[in-house]
């Protein structure tokens, strides 16, 4: 783990000039985020991570052969139940 030198910032200033910090961190910069004199966070660089580093699984079945649910036995008017949902504002 990098030992990451760097500014002490409090949540309130981090808010305002977050794209500042976030400049800084893409630097090289850490900032340590303290809430009212308690360290909470770190704002470190990123150290990206390679795409090669994923897990690779083996599909466990072909696109095509994925079972589909059963059919609901009615006809639903899609866009008629949207409009009704944010009627309701759900």
């Amino acid at each position: 783990m990098r030992d990451y030198k760097g500014q002490r910032v409090g949540v309130a200033e981090l808010k305002a000039r977050l794209s500042a910090y976030l400049r800084a961190a893409r630097r090289g910069e850490a900032v340590t985020v303290y809430d009212r004199d308690t360290p909470v966070a770190r704002l470190v660089p990123y150290e990206g991570w390679e795409q090669s580093n994923l897990p690779v699984r083996k599909a466990t079945a072909a696109l095509g052969d994925v079972e589909l649910p059963a059919p609901l036995g009615r006809e639903i008017d899609s866009l008629a139940a949207l409009a009704e949902e944010r009627l309701e504002g759900g």
